[in-house]
């Protein structure tokens, strides 16, 4: 078989991932309102996971301290781009009628973003050799299920249909193959800008964790609801933390 081949259907099993979410389609909408708050809770923590265990220990590795500066500009490119939503929200619509579709919106950005990199990252890694893209394919295949359910559950959180969350997934994840195809026409300089885009994708899932989802969390104040939201960030933070590792 060709690289070509075992690219393409790497980039494809991956992506089918994204589809995770089909089966809460069976699920009454009035229990997933019940685990809404795990749901999330698991989202900021796979989100954490991914930016302290993956993006940033990357970034540092391979361009070091720029690793930083490049992250504080993804927070404020995430920060603009939401401005700019509610701005465009509050013309289009009431701002007093509140609205997550900027959250959504943000993360669906971040998720695409990140997918492109998964697939440059899998066609570099088979152009150098075949056992190595497999190792690579088997390694973000584990670490993409924490990582789509958290989206999925933003996206139900934001009030999007199960539906159309799988579809917003599965459109997201089709940027693994732009990223594929990328590294294979371009490179060695698709290589570099990839490796530049991990820390501003890190700066950007950190805002969407820190400044739209743990508010959201603090609307609920029992004890025992906060406890439940603390060990599903824990846990979040730990599979990815395991996948990482893997």
């Amino acid at each position: 078989m060709s690289v070509l081949f075992y690219i393409f259907a790497s980039v494809f099993a991956v992506s089918l991932i994204s589809l995770l979410g089909i089966f809460f389609i069976s699920v009454k909408k009035s229990f997933l309102a019940k685990i809404s708050g795990a749901l999330v809770s698991f989202a900021v923590g796979a989100l954490l996971g991914n930016v302290f265990f993956d993006l940033l220990p990357e970034s540092f590795e391979k361009i070091g301290e720029k690793t930083a500066l490049l992250s504080l500009l993804g927070f404020f490119i995430f920060f603009g781009l939401e401005k700019f939503l509610r701005w465009r929200h509050c013309h289009v619509n009431d701002c007093r009628v509140e609205s997550h579709s900027e959250f959504v919106r943000l993360n669906l950005l971040g998720d695409t973003v990140h997918n492109f990199i998964d697939g440059a990252v899998i066609a570099a890694s088979f152009l150098v050799s075949v056992p190595i893209g497999i190792g690579t394919t088997l390694a973000i295949l584990f670490h993409e299920i924490p990582q789509e359910i958290g989206d999925f559950s933003i996206f139900i959180h934001g009030g999007v249909s199960i539906k159309r969350a799988l579809i917003y997934n599965f459109l997201s994840a089709l940027s693994s193959f732009l990223g594929a195809i990328s590294a294979i026409l371009f490179g060695s300089h698709i290589q570099g800008f990839s490796i530049a885009l991990l820390p501003i994708t890190a700066g950007g899932f950190l805002y969407i964790a820190g400044s739209d989802l743990v508010p959201e969390l603090h609307r609920e104040t029992k004890i025992s609801s906060s406890l439940w939201q603390l060990l599903a960030i824990i846990l979040g933070i730990g599979v990815i933390a395991l996948t990482a590792g893997f």
